[in-house]
């Protein structure tokens, strides 16, 4: 199949594209590029041909000779969406519907939409799934479930899309990200013995390893059109719910000599444990081979190996926020989050 990932160059897609190479599709990648001065170290292997392009000026041209576009795209976290929450959606919202229309004018066949768990935000004790309500708290989540509703309304016999709500990844990737909760704790555990929670860490998270996402997406472009048409998946492992200091207490057993201690009961109202059991029913060939323990093992072996340091692990490039501020600060991007040259918008 000759695929299309936006965001390849992202934490995730920087390990879809290799995948999808070993399986033997053409794949092709499209990024605007904004994070590739963080690289944390070489996974080896064959890497996609990739396009530099925003997401928004993209067209029928570049789009029809693909027959699936898997799209990772976005302005890809909270804290991004409560600095530019208009740019978010401008962005992960319209650009994304966008991407989508223009895909189907294209004639491509498949479009597989990344979306978040997060969409759920906050919903009590029960395990909720893929039928239950949404309550996005955040300018991130709402997007998602913007898109998802507007792009489940272009399909039919000709266009199929697929929704997946990724858990909370986590995980080793050549272009990391140290702002997602394992990760965060992994490398705090390793650069300074210590985690010191700021809340009790009683909410519950999904998780899910950056890989197995991987594996899913996969999953679902080899499936039977009938099997994935115009469906939302959960994509993560039932019994990968955490409460947040669960995850904090695995890695600090994992990383000899850490220490942890938790604060009180925080703000973030955010809590939701969500049930996996649709991908596994509808989606066989996918199941997640990672759980949390497994994950802050392979962090903590990756650490040893590159000699992480805590210069690394703060570095700008690996946080999202960080990157972005520092791209609008020294001018590389303008307003609107394209880039500029010598001042001017190219």
């Amino acid at each position: 199949m000759r695929v299309l990932i936006t965001g390849c160059d992202g934490y995730l897609g920087s390990l879809l594209g290799p995948q999808l190479l070993r399986k033997r599709h053409g794949v092709t990648g499209l990024d605007t590029g904004f994070y590739r001065e963080g690289t944390l170290f070489n996974a080896g292997g064959t890497i996609p041909q990739t396009i530099t392009k925003d997401i928004r000026r993209i067209n029928a041209e570049d789009l029809k000779d693909f027959e699936a576009v898997v799209h990772m795209a976005d302005l890809s976290n909270d804290p991004i969406g409560e600095l530019a929450p208009h740019i978010t959606h401008e962005i992960n919202h319209k650009g994304s519907v966008r991407l989508a229309q223009t895909a189907k004018a294209a004639g491509v066949r498949r479009f597989v939409y990344m979306s978040s768990c997060s969409v759920y935000g906050v919903s009590g004790g029960d395990f909720v799934n893929e039928e239950s309500p949404v309550d996005p708290q955040t300018a991130y989540a709402v997007c998602k479930t913007l898109v998802e509703r507007e792009v489940k309304a272009m399909a039919d016999d000709d266009f199929c899309p697929t929704f997946m709500r990724n858990a909370t990844a986590y995980g080793a990737s050549p272009r990391m990200r140290f702002d997602i909760v394992l990760n965060n704790l992994a490398g705090l555990a390793w650069t300074a013995k210590e985690i010191k929670m700021t809340s009790d860490g009683t909410p519950w998270r999904p998780l899910v390893h950056a890989l197995d996402i991987a594996q899913a997406i996969i999953a679902v472009l080899e499936a039977p059109t009938e099997a994935v048409h115009n469906q939302i998946f959960n994509v993560g492992d039932t019994e990968h719910n955490y409460r947040v200091r669960e995850i904090a207490e695995i890695v600090a057993t994992t990383f000899p000599g850490c220490q942890v201690t938790f604060g009180p009961s925080g703000q973030d109202n955010r809590s939701y444990r969500v049930s996996f059991e649709k991908i596994r029913k509808h989606l066989p060939a996918f199941k997640c081979a990672w759980d949390a323990r497994r994950g802050a093992q392979q962090l903590y072996n990756v650490f040893k190996r590159i000699e992480l340091n805590s210069g690394v692990f703060q570095y700008r490039a690996f946080t999202r926020l960080k990157e972005l501020e520092y791209l609008i600060r020294t001018q590389q991007i303008d307003k609107d989050f394209f880039w500029t040259t010598n001042g001017e918008v190219h």
